[in-house]
């Protein structure tokens, strides 16, 4: 994966804060599919919230070592780790992303 490409999430979802969880939820049909839910802890709900487009693994990867005051290369090991699972569960678009 390339660390400086902006990256996309893929639309058909929604999101919600509950506590200290995030849930996101894809819409098909106007219609939520509960069974397939994705839950992200805080830091995973920091990762998702600057995922706007503009903001690459080397963006998310500043934000949360500012945030949670890690070193910037465990940021940028665990964002692209995330941003993977992401994309595998369909929730980031491939524009942006690396084969």
């Amino acid at each position: 994966m390339q660390l400086d490409i902006p990256l996309r999430k893929t639309p058909g979802f929604v999101s919600r804060c509950i506590g200290d969880d995030t849930i996101i939820v894809p819409v098909r049909g106007g219609v939520g599919d509960l069974e397939a839910i994705f839950t992200l802890n805080p830091v995973g709900r920091t990762i998702w919230e600057r995922i706007d487009g503009n903001t690459s693994v080397i963006g998310l990867a500043d934000a949360v070592s500012q945030q949670y005051e890690i070193d910037q290369a465990t940021a940028a090991a665990d964002v692209a780790e995330f941003v993977d699972l992401l994309a595998a569960k369909g929730l980031l678009t491939s524009e942006g992303l690396s084969p």
